[in-house]
């Protein structure tokens, strides 16, 4: 058994940081074997190939539980704007050129982003199918190459009034989702979740097949809910219910369910999210950069909503990093309550790690054996996190971390990230294709105030 150890001057444990301590790595399974003291380690395990790491300190990798890699590609584009311009603008203009090569630049640019801002498992929920799974295949080989955790939320999508690039029959949403669950089976860096738009994009019968397969699949389902003031008006005009109260009546409120916003909730709404222990990706940035609103988070997880945070996509929050959202929820919410203790450093850390990997069923988002080998090591004399003890460093990880420190990534075991380079993948093969996409497109007269769609 092939074993790998790692040890740092701190360690991450049960949210204390622990000196002098190491964490050991069973190579072919990508998992955590063990978590000691460093002096225990070296006598249990004497023949791990040793990586010593003074200054750092480990600690989980963070969790995306919610984004659109594509829009990297868009970034940009559709900025201060209202909700539906800002669709209009920067995704319907756009998204008929997003063929597979497209969508692959796009993903490994936001991938590449990620991992160097501390995400090692990200949720794309994708939605640009083309009639087929091409483009899905070019996001999955997108997170293969830079070695990023990938769980693809496949899109179930059939509005009429969005670009045909994204609409698909119910039978055939479901069939292809099905084969791509099977492509990846047994991958333990992919995974697949169906994921029915929303009320307003996916119909009810979308949303019911939606439901059964995950069922079937033995997954989580993610739809967006409540996000906007005119999806709840909209529903209600329609079926005179909110959109909690709907998704009830259809079946499709249930612990299965990763909901994400839910900004619009009224006190019943809260209580049957808690009630029928539906999950909650959390998208605090995106929320504020369309004007959205604030998710009433401090009432879900009283009421026993388990909550993950997520960055969303390139062009309705342009950073992608969970630490910066970690900051962004807890500041929202103290000034929203009007409460410094609404949510605290730690509240924040736990979405953004062990509970957003709980919301995906992963086995990532802590230090501890048996988990998925992710986690960062952090260089401890960064001025944005001096000065420091043991007992503030999480404090200054929330609320003050630049992404500069994080010095190394490792996912499954393997740096994917070291001294702030790319292992897998050239920074300026990245940076060189995304440009030249965004320079064609300008040229084919797809400036951000001409953008039309292709005849």
């Amino acid at each position: 058994m092939g074993l790998k150890a790692f040890y740092p001057e701190w360690v991450l444990v049960e949210g204390k940081f622990r000196a002098n301590h190491g964490v050991v790595v069973e190579t072919a399974s990508g998992r955590i074997a063990a978590v000691d003291a460093e002096p225990v380690l070296r006598r249990r395990h004497p023949r791990a190939a040793v990586s010593k790491w003074p200054g750092l300190a480990v600690v989980p990798g963070t969790v995306n539980s919610h984004t659109h890699s594509f829009q990297h590609l868009l970034r940009g584009l559709g900025s201060d704007a209202p909700f539906l311009a800002w669709r209009d603008a920067a995704l319907y203009r756009t998204a008929p050129w997003l063929d597979a090569q497209a969508i692959c630049t796009g993903a490994r640019l936001a991938f590449s982003d990620m991992l160097l801002s501390g995400i090692t498992t990200v949720a794309d929920f994708f939605y640009v199918h083309r009639d087929g799974l091409e483009n899905d295949r070019a996001v999955i080989q997108a997170a293969r190459e830079v070695g990023i955790r990938l769980v693809f939320a496949r899109c179930l999508y059939d509005w009429p009034g969005a670009p045909d690039a994204y609409r698909e029959r119910v039978d055939d949403a479901v069939q292809r989702t099905r084969a791509l669950a099977q492509e990846v089976q047994g991958d333990p860096l992919v995974s697949v979740h169906p994921a029915p738009h929303s009320l307003h994009g996916a119909s009810d019968e979308m949303i019911a097949a939606g439901v059964r397969l995950a069922q079937e699949l033995d997954t989580p389902y993610h739809m967006h809910v409540a996000e906007e003031p005119f999806e709840v008006a909209e529903t209600r005009q329609r079926t005179g219910k909110t959109p909690v109260q709907y998704l009830a009546q259809l079946g499709a409120l249930t612990s299965r369910l990763i909901a994400v916003h839910l900004v619009w909730l009224d006190a019943a709404d809260i209580a049957r999210l808690g009630q029928t222990r539906t999950r909650l990706a959390y998208c605090p940035s995106s929320n504020m950069f369309l004007a959205d609103g604030v998710t009433p988070v401090v009432s879900l997880l009283k009421a026993g909503v388990l909550v993950g945070l997520g960055t969303d996509g390139g062009c309705s929050n342009n950073r992608a990093s969970i630490f910066e959202e970690m900051r962004m929820a807890a500041l929202l919410q103290k000034v929203t309550h009007l409460d410094a203790t609404a949510l605290s450093a730690e509240d924040v850390f736990a979405m953004g790690t062990g509970a957003g990997a709980e919301i995906l069923e992963s086995s990532a988002g802590r230090i501890a054996p048996g988990a998925w080998a992710d986690f960062l090591a952090i260089d401890t004399s960064h001025l944005s996190l001096t000065p420091w003890t043991p007992e503030v460093l999480l404090n200054n990880l929330v609320y003050a971390l630049q992404p500069e420190a994080i010095r190394h990534v490792v996912v499954g075991g393997r740096i994917v990230v070291r001294d702030r380079r790319l292992m897998l993948t050239p920074l300026g093969a990245i940076h060189g294709d995304a440009q030249a996409l965004r320079a064609e497109w300008q040229s084919r007269g797809l400036a951000p105030s001409e953008a039309q769609t292709p005849s």
